[in-house]
């Protein structure tokens, strides 16, 4: 059986945010850019059935046009992390206690969860972040001071924090 789920469009400048919502809340978020939203809406498996929705998203987009317009959002919404592992959700969980405006390292973020050998694997937990800036993984730098990866390249990463006041 298929599985269905919802998208939709946020449009932000330097890219547009693709907005997957499940049954059970919002499902993933992708940095595209205008006219790439087929790349990511065609690698999904034939099990999975997608429909245009903007009404799926009523609740999203207000708390998002707050976030964009540079204030902190305290994030009222269902969100479906259920592709995570164990590891990844704590991981997850762990960033979403990241306060707006702030940074921390891989090193700190590991050392918070109880792991504090396990600067890599957060990373790599980080990476799978399904969904960025509601999950804030940009939040979190390497130990050196460098920015470090982020899924949506680094440019949305340097724009992010930008607008949170964290990186002048």
């Amino acid at each position: 059986m298929a599985k269905q789920l919802f998208y939709s469009l946020y449009a932000w400048e330097p890219a547009n945010l693709l907005l997957v919502a499940s049954e059970q809340g919002l499902f993933r978020i992708e940095f595209v850019r205008p006219g790439e939203e087929d790349r990511f809406l065609t690698a999904l498996p034939p099990t999975v059935h997608l429909v245009k929705d903007e009404r799926a998203f009523d609740k999203v987009r207000p708390q998002l046009d707050v976030y964009f317009s540079g204030k902190p959002v305290d994030w009222q919404m269902a969100l479906d992390v259920s592709s995570g592992t164990d590891f990844q959700q704590l991981v997850w969980s762990a960033l979403r206690r990241i306060p707006y405006g702030q940074t921390i390292t891989y090193g700190q973020l590991a050392q918070s969860i109880g792991k504090p050998g396990a600067s890599r694997a957060v990373g790599a937990a980080n990476a799978a972040n399904p969904l960025p800036v509601i999950i804030p993984c940009h939040r979190v730098v390497a130990g050196n001071g460098r920015l470090g990866g982020f899924s949506g390249g680094l440019h949305i990463k340097q724009a992010l924090l930008r607008l949170e006041g964290a990186l002048l």
